[in-house]
This record gives C-alpha cells, structure tokens and sequence, in this order.
C-alpha cells in the first residue's frame, strides 16, 4: 500500500513542477530545463550537492541552504536526497525583452515592478491583471520573491505565457536604469503624498507594488518619483497587493485611452 501512494506522489510532484535527487536535478540543469529555485540541505558536505550548487550559480539561478525538515515537508517523493529543485513554468524575460515590447507596440512603456511578494497567488493575480491592462511586462526580484511556478503560472489563468517577467538582483538598480530610459517610477503607498487619481499615468510608468505585510523597502521607496495613495473610504486602511496593482493598472488604462 506504501509503494501505490508513493507512486501516486510522483507524478503529483511534476505537476507542481518540483525536481527532486540529485540525479534528476543534474539532469534538468544539464537539460537546461528553467529553473526557478534549488533548494540544498544545509550543512551538507557532499560533493554532488557542491557540484549542484556550483552549476547553478553559473546558470544565475537562486540557490537556498534549508533545514533537512523543510526539504522533507516540501518533498513529495520522500527521496529528495538533500535538494529539491522547483522548474520555471517559462523562462524569464529581460529588462530589455519589456522595454522593447513597449517600442515594437509604439506605446509609451507600462511595467508593474513587485517588491518582494512573496505569495505566489498575488504574483500571479497581479501578472494576470497587467495582462488584461495591456502592460509590457512585470519585474520581480531574485530572492524574496516568489517566482514562475506552477502555482503563479494556475493563478495567473494562464496569463504568464503572454507577459514578459523579468527578474533581477537588486530593484534599486533596476529602477535606476528604468529612470535612466525616461520612465516615471509610481510606488505604492498608504501615506503617499499623491493621490491615485492625481497621477499623470499617461506617459512612460513603471508601478511598484510593495509587499504583503511591509509595503516597498526603503531603497526602493526612495527611488520613486511619485508616492500613490488609493482613496480609502471605509473602516480598512489597505488594500490586497494584487488588488492595488489592478486600480493603478486599469487607471493608467482609463487615462492612457486604451
């Protein structure tokens, strides 16, 4: 009875897009399979998981050290062998794949850069609404973050095989080079000094949505042009990540006449 509900887990795991052993995670890295994470048991000495870790790094993808028990609660084979890899449901777009979407479509840019959310049903809301609004593409850190996985990939309706993501290592950098391309960087914010209906959203934008419990980091924060409060009427004082991203998006929509 042990081995048929083992048996039942395996392909459950595919489809969660998890790669567990070390023999299976090499092969994907080989393969050259996307990969969004790999998770290493930390302390571990062993020269295969070294082997693992190094070739990931190579290829820019993140690497985790965690305690064997949450490898464990994570496995679904109960063979994880010390690493659990969890695949990419695509690969990641570049900064210049978005910005060069915007120019081919001969509109001023519209991107949703997300400060670490860490939920993956709000990045993939927020992916599957910067779809219907038109924008160019979302823009995600590599760590922190969650990223491309089977569980975005369901709760964005498909939408991650149409809008570019992108991510990278250090948003205060990347908001600088969006800057340095002329686009206007609107953060989102409780206290902002501008209000939603304010906001010139017209011209080349690029939207920051902070996270779930903190809102935008302080560097981040700091490189916004402009600070966007939504009007708040009733008993509540914030908004759900994904919902404030779809009314900043679907302003830029009403004003841009889209």
């Amino acid at each position: 009875m042990r081995e048929q509900k083992d048996r039942r887990r395996e392909p459950e795991a595919e489809a969660d897009g998890m790669i567990e052993g070390r023999n299976a995670v090499m092969e994907a890295l080989r393969a050259g399979t996307p990969i969004d994470k790999i998770f290493l048991a930390r302390g571990e000495t062993d020269a295969t998981l070294g082997h693992i870790a190094s070739t990931a790094r190579d290829k820019g993808i993140v690497v985790v050290e965690a305690d064997r028990r949450k490898l464990d609660g994570m496995s679904r084979t109960h063979a994880h062998q010390g690493v659990v890899a969890i695949a990419a449901v695509r690969e990641y777009a570049t900064v210049d794949d978005i910005l060069n979407a915007a120019r081919e479509k001969g509109e001023p840019p519209l991107i949703v850069v997300c400060d670490e959310l860490s939920d993956p049903h709000n990045l993939g809301a927020v992916i599957r609404t910067a779809e219907c609004a038109g924008a160019h593409g979302v823009i995600i850190p590599k760590r922190r973050s969650a990223g491309l996985t089977a569980v975005v990939a369901k709760t964005s309706a498909g939408a991650v095989s149409y809008v570019p993501v992108a991510r990278v290592p250090n948003l205060t950098a990347l908001l600088k080079e969006l800057k340095d391309e002329g686009l206007w960087i609107f953060g989102t914010a409780a206290d902002g000094d501008t209000n939603l209906y304010d906001a010139d959203l017209k011209g080349p934008a690029a939207i920051v949505i902070g996270s779930e419990g903190d809102g935008m980091g302080r560097l981040v924060s700091q490189q916004c042009d402009f600070k966007v409060s939504i009007p708040m009427k009733g008993r509540l004082n914030s908004l759900n990540a994904s919902a404030a991203a779809a009314i900043l998006l679907y302003e830029a929509v009403r004003q841009r006449g889209l």
